[in-house]
């Protein structure tokens, strides 16, 4: 990402700014509701906006989406009825899926990580669609 600015360019800034602040408040009520592809739409974001590596990125998105994830449940738990064993199974799910999916990334160069998120995310696009 580096060699496609140039140094007459505007400073990146190192937050993001208001673009991805917005683009990461409108994929996190997606996500509170559908959940389906959260972690790419994320990675996507700040893969575009931000200059850290993968592994940092792909850290904070699981923060992210544990804390979307949980302020979504705790208002659906409010307001509508569950099936209790989904609940735990789907629980029980994401944390080990967020777990292994935290080691396994940081196992990863940057390089493979990139390949693996486009090809996980055009997977999921694809299989969107045909639904």
């Amino acid at each position: 990402m580096r060699e496609r600015r140039r140094p007459q360019e505007r400073p990146v800034r190192r937050d993001g700014g208001w673009p991805l602040f917005t683009g990461l408040t409108l994929a996190s009520v997606y996500g509170g509701y559908f959940a389906a592809a959260q972690g790419i739409i994320y990675m996507s974001l700040m893969g575009l906006v931000l200059d850290e590596p993968l592994q940092r990125l792909n850290a904070v998105k699981n923060v992210l989406v544990a804390i979307v994830n949980a302020v979504a449940a705790t208002f659906f738990l409010f307001v509508a009825d569950f099936d209790w064993t989904a609940v735990a199974l789907i629980a029980a799910g994401s944390t080990l899926g967020g777990q292994l999916g935290a080691a396994t990334g940081r196992r990863f160069s940057p390089a493979v990580l990139r390949a693996l998120i486009v090809v996980i995310g055009s997977v999921a696009l694809v299989q969107l669609l045909l639904r």
